[in-house]
């Protein structure tokens, strides 16, 4: 149990110092908090009685501040302009996706058309900034498109087979209790995985455009020999980006991993739990469709560059 003094530095009462208690009711984790620590504190306001104050959390805007203005450093150093270029086009992906996709869906629109209208405005804008105006870029983003209908159609499908609901996770409870049925939570869960397969995309068909690129300007291979030979490194970028994309997942899905182990439910029965099976149906859709993306880039480049190197 802790007595807490506090000083209010942003808000109603500014300037004022208060008194908070901390862990007199019986609770799972109690924290402990050191002098100088910066909380967030609620205010509840009662008729004929004082203001009582509770903590909500830690203020980590500084911390979260810090870590950004390093990635901003390190990115600018290693990669100059072309970093500098990247950083504009990731702040446009946020900007279509809070001024957009998120806006839409929560006007009640269709969250599967929303967030592939925000992925055809993301492409070609971030695609364009990143990598140039160029030939190369250009295929990256016809493939990246193609690639995106392949996997939306089959996250459909299998989110129906699955008979999910988009209900299992966490937020999900909160969009409920917030919005009510004004949100389709189980369009809600595809236009994430569209989403989420987007950022993988973006890596996969510039590599590849940019291999077939400088096979076919080095010469000495017809159009099948390049196809062969872009696919041997494409079959390595899968090999690790697969592993990548299954690593990213699991380290995001940790605490529900704990489940498979010293469970005594059978593992055929856990992973019938929805939010279990949310996460399987979202890894295997965004792993098929990053395998798919490097053969659908390759063709696409090699026809495309083979009529360059005619011309010339």
């Amino acid at each position: 149990y802790q007595l807490l003094e506090a000083v209010i530095i942003k808000g109603e009462n500014t300037g004022e110092t208060i008194y908070i208690s901390n862990g007199e009711y019986l609770a799972a984790n109690v924290r402990s908090y050191q002098a100088g620590d910066k909380l967030v504190v609620g205010l509840e306001k009662m008729e004929g009685e004082a203001d009582y104050y509770y903590i909500v959390d830690f203020v980590r805007t500084d911390a979260l501040a810090k870590l950004v203005v390093i990635f901003v450093v390190v990115t600018l150093v290693v990669a100059k302009w072309r970093g500098f270029w990247s950083m504009i086009a990731m702040a446009l992906s946020f900007g279509i996706i809070f001024k957009f996709i998120l806006p839409n869906i929560l006007a009640g629109s269709n969250p599967i058309m929303v967030a592939v209208g925000g992925a055809l405005a993301i492409v070609p804008v971030t695609f364009y900034m990143s990598h140039g105006l160029n030939k190369k870029t250009t295929v990256a983003v016809v493939a990246t498109i193609i690639t995106l209908i392949i996997t939306g159609i089959l996250a459909v499908v299998f989110v129906e087979m699955s008979k999910l609901t988009g209900l299992a996770a966490e937020e999900a409870g909160f969009v409920v209790s917030e919005m009510g049925n004004k949100i389709n939570l189980k369009s809600l869960l595809l236009a994430g995985i569209i989403v989420g397969v987007l950022g993988v995309l973006d890596d996969v068909t510039v590599s590849q455009a940019g291999i077939v690129e400088k096979l076919s300007q080095a010469g000495g291979l017809d159009k099948y020999g390049v196809y062969k030979k872009a696919m041997e490194v494409g079959r390595d970028h899968i090999a690790s980006m697969v592993n990548t994309l299954i690593l990213v997942y699991a380290g995001a899905s940790l605490p529900l991993l704990l489940l498979f182990v010293n469970n005594p439910h059978p593992f055929s029965e856990i992973i019938n739990y929805e939010v279990v099976a949310d996460e399987i149906v979202r890894t295997m859709v965004g792993s098929i469709g990053l395998v798919l993306a490097v053969p659908i880039a390759t063709a696409l480049a090699v026809f495309w560059f083979e009529k360059e190197v005619k011309k010339t």
